[in-house]
């Protein structure tokens, strides 16, 4: 279970105390002012409008949540029982309307926060409008329903920018895969041309292995044709994204340009024959994750990148022993979301997260070598 699954667990569990608590409170108030009798229809009638507003990531809650309301009210109204929606029906609705308010389309929304005033408004006239001034009760909902409106809101603008800033990043990695596509085609038909020089030169000294100077060519011609298709498929696809630099700097040399704690690196026994696409993934994802040491781990003591093959697949992992008490919401950047795009266009898996008293970055890519 990752650690927004557990955040998640978390929250629900936390809403179920706030519930448990409102129900009380409103049943020891009722009890004390009407008698314990009147508990018997609100009571029941709250506990699962919380209920729902607990398990709000199932959408027909909030419509099952919002006809529970009205009936209770017209029925109080009408039976003569306290005023309803109370402080714990009138609590779980504001959590229900502002997680709709956030997460549903537009249409949905405004029909789920429309509902909830019309639930307001039955409760305003079940609670005896003709007397002076504003019913608590009333109040009571009306200030939750605007308060779940402006919060649900907030959220959802938050939630828009952080996904606009999420696909601005996936467009700069697709810019810079555009430039990179020229490094790719040189690289790809520079073999091509250097198999083709060669057959020539068979030719001539060895007419009989010929075939084999012409299969080579053809090879290289197939791999160069498949890299160009990917490369150009991933620039149309708004959702993939790679790196596909022939040869970035030496990793050491960007080790040794690391301005923070220590760096250990490990890499594989003798020179890998990496795929350009691999080896500039592969640059890329030690790159921006000692960029995040350094931006969020400034009391780090050491890091450490290791890097494996075992000729099956890649493996990165570059671990650091910072700590960082707020670090899943301090180091979920934009930055991830671009090594991401770039892994899992490979078909590789990338899992970011706490690591003993630090944080680990791993990547694996399959099919690492030079075909």
């Amino acid at each position: 279970m990752d650690e927004r699954n557990r955040a998640g667990i978390a929250a629900d569990a936390g809403l179920g105390v706030v519930f448990s608590v409102a129900v009380l409170v409103q049943a020891l108030a009722l009890a004390d002012s009407w008698g314990v009798g009147y508990w018997w229809f609100g009571g029941p009638a709250a506990a699962l409008v919380c209920g729902l507003a607990v398990v709000r990531r199932w959408r027909p809650a909030v419509l099952v949540a919002i006809v529970v309301a009205a009936i209770t009210t017209v029925v109080a109204r009408v039976a003569d029982l306290p005023s309803e929606p109370g402080v714990a029906m009138a609590l779980g609705l504001s959590v229900l309307v502002g997680a709709a308010v956030r997460t549903f389309p537009v249409r949905s929304a405004v029909a789920v926060a429309a509902g909830a005033a019309v639930v307001v408004a039955v409760g305003w006239v079940a609670a005896r409008p003709d007397a002076a001034g504003l019913p608590p009760a009333v109040a009571l909902n009306l200030a939750g329903w605007l308060t779940a409106l402006v919060t649900g809101l907030c959220l959802r603008l938050l939630d828009l920018r952080s996904q606009a800033a999420a696909e601005r990043v996936r467009r700069d990695e697709r810019l810079e895969l555009a430039r990179e596509l020229h490094d790719v085609v040189a690289h790809h038909v520079t073999g091509v041309v250097l198999q083709a020089q060669a057959a020539r030169v068979v030719q001539r000294k060895h007419p009989e292995r010929l075939d084999d100077s012409l299969t080579g060519i053809e090879a290289a011609g197939t791999e160069a044709l498949a890299a160009m298709r990917q490369v150009v498929g991933l620039l149309r696809d708004t959702g993939d994204v790679v790196s596909a630099a022939p040869g970035p700097e030496p990793l050491g040399e960007l080790v040794g340009r690391f301005p923070g704690p220590p760096v250990r690196l490990r890499l594989p026994a003798g020179e890998p024959a990496w795929s350009p696409e691999v080896t500039g993934t592969v640059y890329r994802v030690v790159q921006e994750a000692l960029t995040n040491v350094g931006r969020h781990a400034p009391r780090a003591r050491s890091v450490a990148v290791t890097i494996a093959d075992d000729g099956q697949a890649v493996t990165v992992e570059v671990t650091d022993d910072g700590p960082a008490p707020t670090r899943y919401h301090h180091r979920r950047g934009y930055g991830l979301v671009g090594m991401r795009e770039r892994v899992e266009a490979l078909g590789g898996t990338l899992r970011a997260g706490p690591h003993g008293a630090g944080w680990s970055v791993r990547v694996v890519l399959p099919d690492g070598k030079r075909r």
